[in-house]
């Protein structure tokens, strides 16, 4: 049994992030928090957004089956965490896993792990949290006992340290969301019966703080002394208050009442960080794509040629600058987050743009060649020579969403492609999706990791919307030789026969242009550096706003140069 090799998150991880950390050319101040200077070691006080909703406000519920957690990142913790970014997975609760063979999956739990009431951690709480999505199934948020993306769990059991799991078929493709699951303690939650309906009003975690108080808006956690990798932990006091739209978010920025933001901030350079640049940063860095989706049901869309045509055509770096100011970049026509997944890129496709470019004359010479004439009335007709006035669905209200798809249908229009925006509620847009009642729209593209349940769902013919539920394909792409490979590549364990089964369908988003990448859709990141440094950044991006967990162990007190 070969065992995985994991990113090293000890002591001398935190000591190189402190060595590096980037001069501020500020001391340390106690702006808008409250919290006293202290000595320099330590973090005093951060203060970012709550996790809930104002609409539930004063319902304290730390249970993270829970649809409106007041907290779901810093009492309980998961197996491991994997980078969205580099993909390197970061021992956590266990600190390795291996399989087996192809349906038995192995974690060793890491020993010396308290839960903040004091008991220990064991291999049991593991298996005991697992085994409990099997008992309620309307708590298996991680699929482990469906045959969503490979095959379920037959069961998990304890062998000493090692929690060892197995599964009826191929189930390589679960792990990325295996890893997420949140370790519960076995002495509390055993007595609770059905664990989505039970309130947590006192959290006994692994995680690195402790409730302190919550008033129905203001949540204030206390760091945990006792915590397993405590000496990598050096704030204090982490408050969790308040959800803000954009201008208030840019205003407490500014002010120093907050310390760092994850939601949406138009023009974050001009907002917020040139106003101060050596404190104010941001980094948005790619979640995924944002793609141009076409009813494959129905004709132009399901000609191959027409969609290379339009793709083609479109100004992306205009599209990006409309619709993210330019802050994201034009994402490639692969369908993977690049450059970060560049080892996954074929031979063929290594050190290749592959952006396409924006050619307008390229574009009209394709839609020629493919019968797509134009008429009297300056616009094209299909082959047969019947006129097509595309209608280009956009969600009203989203600002990004509707600022691309002026630019889109501006350029199908210089395309002689009698094409118009037509703006509809979200909810609307979601049943066009599920009727297939729509030519054109936007979608997003998950960039994780785990290929096949990422760009493979956006190919999967069993990941076509039904009438009741909006699912991934949504363009309706259905090919056996995609969906075998899909298939092949959700049970696949070994890395270099999982590229190339990745390299199969990157081939597919090069040659047969099943949706259209336009630019890269952000995982968002808004931060101050008075207070503490070494957040992810462009130069340094080893994680997201979806890894907060494992960027408190990365964040030092400013240093004093």
């Amino acid at each position: 049994m070969k065992r995985r090799t994991l990113l090293t998150t000890g002591p001398l991880a935190a000591a190189l992030v402190a060595g590096t950390a980037a001069c501020s050319g500020r001391i340390q101040t106690n702006q808008g928090g409250g919290a006293p200077a202290g000595d320099g070691t330590t973090i005093p006080q951060l203060t970012f957004p709550s996790e809930v909703a104002e609409n539930v406000a004063g319902i304290a519920n730390f249970n993270p089956f829970a649809p409106n957690v007041t907290s779901r990142t810093y009492f309980y913790e998961p197996l491991m965490i994997r980078s969205s970014m580099n993909c390197e997975v970061v021992p956590w609760i266990a600190t390795e896993f291996a399989w087996r063979d192809e349906q038995t999956l192995v974690f060793t739990i890491r020993e010396g792990v308290t839960w903040s009431d004091g008991e220990p951690l064991t291999p049991d709480d593991v298996a005991f949290t697992l085994n409990l999505r099997k008992e309620y199934p309307g708590a298996d948020d991680i699929g482990l006992w469906t045959d969503v993306f490979g095959a379920p769990a037959e069961s998990v059991e304890v062998e000493g340290q090692d929690v060892v799991i197995s599964f009826s078929g191929l189930a390589a493709a679960k792990f990325d969301s295996l890893i997420t699951a949140k370790i519960m303690p076995q002495h509390v939650w055993g007595e609770v019966g059905d664990p989505t309906q039970y309130v947590d009003e006192a959290p006994v975690g692994t995680g690195p703080f402790a409730l302190g108080s919550y008033n129905g808006r203001r949540l204030q956690l206390t760091r945990r002394e006792d915590y397993w990798q405590a000496d990598k932990v050096l704030i204090e006091e982490l408050i969790l208050e308040g959800n803000y739209d954009a201008t208030n978010a840019a205003l407490k920025l500014a002010a120093g009442e907050l310390d760092a933001y994850w939601g949406e901030i138009p023009n974050p350079e001009q907002a917020f960080a040139a106003k101060d640049p050596e404190l104010n940063h941001f980094w948005y860095a790619p979640a995924g794509s944002t793609v141009l989706t076409y009813n494959l049901t129905k004709a132009p869309f399901d000609d191959e040629k027409f969609r290379e045509a339009v793709s083609q055509g479109l100004d992306k770096d205009e599209i990006s600058a409309k619709a993210t100011y330019s802050v994201m970049a034009p994402a490639s026509q692969t369908g993977l987050k690049l450059p970060y997944a560049e080892n996954l890129l074929p031979e063929a496709y290594a050190g290749q743009d592959t952006v396409l470019p924006f050619d307008t004359a390229k574009a009209e010479e394709l839609l020629d060649a493919a019968g797509y004439t134009v008429g009297a009335d300056g616009f094209r007709t299909l082959p047969d020579g019947s006129a097509f006035a595309p209608k280009f669905l956009v969600q009203a209200g989203w600002i990004d969403y509707q600022a691309a798809a002026d630019v889109i249908v501006r350029n199908l229009q210089t395309m002689k492609i009698n094409a118009s925006v037509q703006t509809s509620p979200p909810e609307a847009v979601d049943q066009a999706k599920k009727d297939t009642n729509f030519d054109l729209l936007l979608e997003y593209l998950h960039g994780g990791c785990e290929v096949a349940r990422n760009l493979g769902s956006k190919l999967a013919s069993d990941q076509v919307p039904t009438e009741d539920t909006v699912k991934a394909n949504v363009g309706r792409w259905e090919d056996p030789a995609t969906d075998e490979i899909i298939a092949q590549l959700s049970g696949e364990t070994d890395p270099e026969a999982q590229k190339e089964l990745t390299g199969q369908l990157v081939e597919i988003m090069m040659t047969k242009y099943p949706v259209t990448p336009l630019f890269y859709a952000p995982a968002r990141m808004i931060y101050r550096t008075d207070k503490a440094e070494g957040w992810p950044s462009e130069e340094d991006p080893y994680g997201t706003n979806s890894e907060m967990l494992m960027i408190i162990t990365r964040l030092v007190p400013p240093s004093a140069s």
